[in-house]
């Protein structure tokens, strides 16, 4: 039998399932109609990170954008942050002459980080 102290935590999701949902602009009642479930419902699952449903947890990460991998692979190389895939997600709704401005901005970060060292 599994011990309580082997039971995920999910108070960091919830945490990161509630700035999603902010940066995006959206109120728990709107999440709520979206994906169909009482608004209370992800209150605790963002305050005191009450385990949600699999469908939940599916609706809400795919709605938001937020990454479970480093939730559940931290030690992994491969981790797509939240704010990669917020970020990701941003880039979607760009046009290619945007994503030009942005590929050069990236470039000049990465040759500035070069100089510094």
């Amino acid at each position: 039998m599994r011990k309580k102290e082997d039971k995920f935590d999910f108070k960091e999701f919830g945490l990161a399932i509630k700035n999603a949902r902010l940066k995006k602009g959206l109120t728990r009642e709107q999440v709520g109609a979206m994906i169909e479930i009482d608004p209370r419902y992800l209150t605790n699952i963002e305050n005191k990170g009450q385990h949600p449903s699999i469908q939940v947890f599916y609706d809400l990460i795919s709605l938001l954008n937020v990454s479970v991998d480093e939730f559940f692979l931290p030690s992994s190389e491969l981790i797509k942050s939240t704010r990669r895939r917020h970020l990701e997600g941003l880039l979607n709704d760009l046009t290619d002459q945007d994503l030009i401005i942005i590929e050069n901005v990236a470039i000049g970060i990465i040759q500035s980080k070069k100089y510094q060292n």
